[in-house]
């Protein structure tokens, strides 16, 4: 079934017996994962979790649904997590919801599928299933959502405090969690000792997350100009600046590069796709020459790269920083390469 937000929450909060798929899919990946953390939490610490991917689904196409009739080597709960899915597990999922008997709940997220995918249909159209489309919050929503993780918290932001953590964090879930966390520490709070948070204390502890300076980043690696990508990385890794937020940027721009390289494969001129797709003008000619620069298969390449990086980076035990810094400098080589 196609659902909303909350009756996701409300399904994974009960681990409800009747839903064996949760699809989470969409450009919102930080905001899945969050949900997906729901699950675990429903479950309990002592529940058994199985990681899967759709590489793995592709390969066997009946382990998915041999996974969720198992029982845990312990006795105790399981579920199943997968990542990175697509619809190379249309097959996989497609067994999960027809099989008779699934005891462990499945909760799958699709970052790179759009709402007509075939695993969406998949999904909505089953009563065994929940698909929630998970998009980037802005403006309000943003702000609402970061008021929500600091009462989490104990905290109470003062007015314009919620929007500030919103926008530096570009609306991402998990930055802003991060962010609030270290500002609980900070003032010692918890949802038993609530205390006030303002801008004083957002100063002296929150991250500096500027745009320009995540903007001069991506235009490095994009233009291919390695040297420069270095000391653009250098001088936000010194600024305490997560790389969450600058992969996701630079995933944004590929993806829009890709929609115009699309246009141009298809017969339009650089000149006239650049207008068409509204583009700043002040980026018209580092765009044109992007354009020039990229191939279709390389701007995929490219965007494969920056997600895997970023699902790296949220997974336990990561290389962190390393595995951003190395994406970065990967996509600033082929673009050297085609200069």
């Amino acid at each position: 079934m196609k659902a909303n937000l909350n009756q996701v929450r409300a399904a994974l909060d009960a681990v409800n017996p009747d839903i064996r798929l949760y699809l989470l899919h969409g450009p919102d990946e930080a905001g899945a994962a969050d949900l997906a953390m729901r699950l675990a939490r429903a479950m309990g610490p002592d529940a058994e979790r199985v990681d899967l991917d759709g590489a793995a689904l592709r390969g066997d196409p009946a382990r998915l649904a041999d996974e969720a009739a198992s029982i845990s080597l312990f006795g105790g709960r399981r579920y199943i997590r997968i990542a990175g899915v697509g619809e190379e597990s249309l097959a996989a999922l497609t067994t999960l919801l027809e099989t008779e008997t699934a005891g462990n709940p499945v909760v799958a997220i699709a970052p790179s599928v759009k709402t007509s995918a075939k695993i969406v249909k998949l999904a909505q159209g089953s009563p065994r299933a929940m698909a929630l489309a998970c998009y980037v919050p802005d403006g309000a929503d943003a702000e609402r959502i970061a008021v929500g993780i600091a009462r989490e918290h104990g905290l109470r932001p003062a007015a314009g405090v919620a929007r500030r953590i919103a926008e530096a964090s570009g609306g991402d879930r998990a930055i802003m969690a991060r962010e609030i966390e270290k500002l609980a520490l900070y003032l010692d709070s918890a949802p038993d000792r609530p205390a006030e948070l303002d801008d004083a204390a957002l100063d002296a502890v929150g991250a500096d997350l500027g745009d320009a300076g995540m903007n001069a980043a991506i235009d490095a690696a994009i233009d291919g100009r390695v040297a420069d990508l270095g000391v653009e990385l250098a001088r936000l890794e010194s600024a305490g600046t997560s790389s969450i937020p600058i992969l996701r940027g630079l995933v944004r721009r590929l993806m829009a590069l890709a929609e115009m390289r699309a246009d141009v494969e298809a017969g339009s001129s650089i000149d006239e796709t650049v207008k068409r797709h509204r583009v700043f003008f002040k980026e018209e000619g580092s765009t044109r020459r992007a354009l020039r620069l990229w191939t279709a298969a390389a701007l995929d390449n490219a965007i494969d790269r920056a997600r895997r990086a970023e699902r790296g980076q949220m997974a336990s035990d990561s290389a962190g920083q390393v595995l951003a810094d190395d994406a970065f400098t990967t996509i600033a080589r082929i673009a050297a390469r085609a200069r």
